[in-house]
């Protein structure tokens, strides 16, 4: 029912259209996530500009939106708090140029290797933090000061307008399509809360909440070039190294797979490579022009793609609207209800999460369905990249184990009396145990041949394996023959010495990914 059906064809007025539903959304986040990194909301709004407008023009991605994110946001915190916004502005440049040197090197293919139960859990995880983010705006100021939970006739105005903005967004296009559902349902929900005079929280309410200023508007000016006021010493670059690091790192594992999702949904294909270049020259400016740096915005990307955003249009009129907020219009976008941007952001949530993996796990071995329970529970718990980290670890060693037991042997005893082991499967360190228990060294004749043409011999610890093993037979007394194996195998093996018969012909070609071989 809530599906997001996004219009397949490029259309320059459903691109401004578009970009401006997304500028009002990118509002609160923008601001939400400059609390959260303990910083003030226009260094937010102008990160949520420059990085959206750069990835816009020359990012990967059209239709993609970027701004600042929570993601980014958590874990800014502690750098902010301990040594102070100029080490910000200075890890986020070094974090831009860690990205721009990951695109340069064309490690966002790397990408292609998170595995699609990976995927599944970061897609509902992610829609599951969205929602959650949502709860805090039925929370006012209590008595106490701290945040309480609305009541009364407060809770269900909030709810009723929710509910309309979402019967909007869904119901409308069934009439007309002409004007995105999303932007429909924020001017509609807008226009019936001043008319009537409802009492309940807009955005301006949202920002004096959180800031606990009174007088506290969106109203600032255009970003300013500044050099951060580090000193440019060791020590500075010790501080700020391990947090470039893990933001470079999540910023983009963020964005490549919201790439991803989007390619999906659109049914084209993004430039990974090119998107890592664009978000690091993004957050490079941004920490020289005042802002917290970002990411892609899976929430924001989601109300453009269904809101028929294509092109790069899209991304540059959403930056550029939320600009002229800033600057000229602040009075006017503060009078949005937050119920409306509420739900519309319930309404991506609905669309975001994957609905079709409770299915799916029912079909799929219990192994994959651990992994997109365990990915969507690391994401709201802890952050998307440790969730993808733990993912993509999980699902090797599921893998690793699964294959581990697929070595066999196939022997025949030759009319000379050789016995021969005909290897099957690939040789790894998951399976080096098994691979010891498949030979009988004491019961096994005085000449014996392992043949590897059926096998691949995959690492260090499979040469290790097999070094052994002739060891073994050594010891015993008798002859081995290793037969195929791969002339960059045989230059590693220290022990087996003239017992190895290379076959330059029919030898296969595979190589060892080690050291001795670099």
């Amino acid at each position: 029912m809530f599906t997001l059906t996004p219009k397949p064809d490029f259309s320059l007025k459903s691109d401004l259209l578009s970009g401006l539903t997304v500028a009002l959304a990118l509002v609160p986040e923008a601001v939400a996530f400059a609390f959260v990194a303990g910083v003030d909301p226009i260094v937010g709004l102008h990160a949520a500009f420059i990085i959206g407008i750069i990835t816009a023009l020359f990012g990967g991605r059209p239709g993609m939106i970027s701004g600042a994110t929570g993601a980014i946001a958590v874990v800014l915190v502690a750098l902010v708090s301990e040594h102070g916004i100029a080490y910000m502005y200075a890890a986020i440049v070094l974090m831009g140029i860690i990205q721009v040197l990951a695109g340069v090197l064309r490690l966002g293919k790397f990408i292609r290797m998170v595995p699609h139960p990976v995927m599944l859990g970061f897609v509902n995880g992610l829609a599951i933090v969205i929602f959650l983010a949502q709860l805090d705006q039925f929370k006012v100021p209590g008595a106490s000061g701290e945040l309480e939970w609305m009541a009364g006739v407060k809770m269900y105005t909030m709810l009723g307008l929710v509910a309309a903005t979402m019967a909007i967004i869904q119901f409308l296009p069934r009439l007309t399509k002409a004007v995105p559902s999303s932007l429909a349902a924020i001017v509609v929900v807008t226009l019936v809360t001043l008319g009537l005079g409802l009492e309940t929280p807009s955005i301006v309410d949202y920002l004096r909440t959180m800031s606990g200023n009174p007088q506290a508007s969106l109203k600032g000016g255009l970003p300013s070039f500044s050099i951060p006021e580090v000193a440019f010493t060791l020590e500075s670059l010790r501080i700020i190294l391990p947090y470039a690091i893990v933001l470079a790192a999540v910023g983009l594992i963020e964005s490549l797979l919201t790439l991803t999702l989007v390619d999906e949904l659109t049914g084209t294909r993004g430039r990974g490579n090119k998107e890592c270049v664009a978000q690091g020259v993004g957050n490079v400016t941004c920490g020289f022009f005042g802002g917290m740096g970002g990411c892609a915005m899976i929430g924001q990307s989601m109300i453009n793609i269904s809101s028929g955003g294509r092109g790069r249009t899209s991304g540059v009129t959403a930056s550029l609207v939320l600009l002229s907020f800033v600057l000229f219009a602040s009075p006017l976008i503060e009078m949005v209800p937050v119920a409306a941007l509420v739900g519309v952001m319930f309404m991506v949530v609905l669309g975001t999460f994957e609905w079709s993996s409770f299915r799916v796990m029912r079909q799929v071995p219990i192994s994959d369905a651990f992994v997109i329970v365990l990915v969507s529970g690391v994401t709201v718990a802890t952050d998307l990249a440790m969730a993808v980290f733990v993912g993509v670890i999980v699902s090797a060693l599921v893998f690793a184990w699964k294959h581990a037991k697929v070595i066999h042997v196939i022997t025949h005893l030759e009319p000379s009396g050789t016995k021969v082991y005909s290897l099957r499967g690939p040789l790894f360190f998951g399976s080096v145990k098994n691979f010891r228990d498949l030979f009988d060294v004491e019961n096994d004749p005085d000449d014996v041949v392992i043949e590897f043409r059926h096998a691949r011999v995959s690492d260090h610890s499979a040469i290790e394996a097999i070094d052994n093993l002739a060891v073994r037979y050594l010891g015993a007394g008798k002859q081995l023959h290793l037969r195929h194996l791969s002339p960059d195998c045989t230059k590693l093996l220290n022990k087996a010495g003239n017992l190895v018969e290379v076959n330059r012909i029919e030898d296969p070609h595979y190589h060892v990914a080690d050291d001795a071989l670099a």
